[in-house]
Formats: C-alpha cells, sequence, structure tokens
C-alpha cells in the first residue's frame, strides 16, 4: 500500500494480506563455530523442516562479530507451528551445539507483512529493528507499515525484501530490511535512521534493539502480504 494525496492505495504487486507464522530461534553462538553451524542448518535442518507438514521455510541470520544467530522457520497455520514444536526439540538443540552456543531462545510470531522486491542473493544482508507498541495498536501499526514503511524501503537502492513479524500478546515486532550487499546497506544508513524515527514517532513505537546482520541462509516461501 502507499499514501497517494492523503489516500491509502493498493501496491499492485502486493496481494492482499494472509495471515502466516515465524518461529525465531536465537544462538548466541561462538564466532568461530559459525560455518559448521551454518552447514549443519543447510544441509541437515533445513530438509528436516521440509519434511514437516505446514512449515513453508527457513532463514538463518548471522552476526558473527557478536555470534548473535537467528534461525526462523514460517508455517502455513499456528497449528502448524505448535504442532511442530517437540518434533523439532532435538533438532534445535543440536544446532546450538554445533554453533557453540547455550540454550536457544525461542520466540513465536505472526508474520505481519512479507514484501520481496527481487530475490536476495549470496552476500546479502539484514537490518533487523526490534520495536514494542501498545498491543491495542498493533493492528494499526501493522496497517502503517505497509502503507508507509514499504513503499519508504522500496525507493532505497540494493533493496531486496522486508518484513514483519509481531506477537499480539505483548506488543513487540521485528522489522527486517534485506538489501544486495552491504555496502548497500550502509550507504542507506541515514536513510535508515530516518525511516526508524519517522515509524517510531508516527506508530508511537518503542525501539528496543538493533542489529545488522548476513543472511546465510534465505528459504523462507512465504507468500507476499500486505
Amino acid at each position: 500500500m502507499k499514501w497517494s494525496g492523503g489516500a491509502v492505495e493498493t501496491l499492485p504487486h502486493i496481494q492482499r494480506r494472509q495471515i502466516t507464522y515465524a518461529r525465531s530461534t536465537t544462538i548466541q553462538a561462538q564466532p568461530e563455530s559459525i560455518d559448521a553451524g551454518i552447514t549443519h542448518m543447510r544441509d541437515k535442518v533445513m530438509p528436516a523442516l521440509e519434511a514437516i507438514d505446514g512449515c513453508v521455510g527457513l532463514s538463518l541470520l548471522v552476526d558473527r562479530t557478536s555470534g548473535r544467530c537467528i534461525a526462523t522457520s514460517s508455517w502455513e497455520s499456528e497449528e502448524a507451528m505448535r504442532a511442530s514444536a517437540e518434533s523439532l526439540r532435538p533438532i534445535r538443540d543440536r544446532a546450538a551445539e554445533l554453533f557453540g552456543g547455550g540454550g536457544a531462545q525461542i520466540e513465536e510470531w505472526e508474520i505481519g507483512a512479507m514484501h520481496r522486491e527481487h530475490r536476495a542473493g549470496e552476500g546479502a544482508c539484514v537490518r533487523a529493528t526490534w520495536v514494542k507498541v501498545d498491543p491495542d495498536q498493533l493492528d494499526g501499526g501493522i496497517e502503517f507499515y505497509n502503507a508507509t514503511i514499504l513503499p519508504a524501503l522500496e525507493e532505497l537502492d540494493g533493496f531486496c525484501s522486508a518484513s514483519l513479524l509481531v506477537d499480539r500478546a505483548s506488543g513487540r515486532g521485528v522489522a527486517a530490511a534485506t538489501f544486495d550487499n552491504a555496502e548497500a546497506m550502509e550507504q542507506n544508513k541515514d536513510q535508515l535512521d530516518r525511516i526508524k524515527a519517522m515509524g517510531s514517532r508516527e506508530a508511537n513505537a518503542e525501539v528496543l534493539d538493533q542489529c545488522d546482520f548476513e543472511l546465510a541462509l534465505a528459504h523462507l516461501r512465504v507468500p507476499e502480504m500486505a
């Protein structure tokens, strides 16, 4: 969606929103173990997930400096996501072990927005921003993201895709913007800071955290939504 003379128009390439879900697993890895962890996620975890009914993909973000790694699986329904929890526990524990990390932090989300300008290639990077709003204002926040934030991101050189994950109970969310490479993300730093400030101000959102990541795996098959 986009603003046009004060009205909201639907972007032709973004389909009507349908609800899908995601589970993120955050591991504090040892930097020297990250490559082994990526290989395990690609060769072992991803095929295991693809064999589970209702799973529609996997992504992996890594920050080699801090060791922070976030694997996100996407699901056709909340029921499919919840039904997979026990069967994935040993797979998750093994992945955390190979990353050299301790216990994993698990979070479950509703996917509030997903848009791809073009497919992310090798070397793509992601800026993730964690925010919090009043839970009663969450739907308004999702609409604002689709109507205002996405069109602003689309104007940036090297932009690949963007998503918004939300937790309705807490009002927390995480917005992720993907760029072709680290250089493109750095070149857009000032614009991204302005977009973040605008979103915080206009949507009454508290910014909790921000981190830049390497997009190590990009196999989410979530449909476009708005």
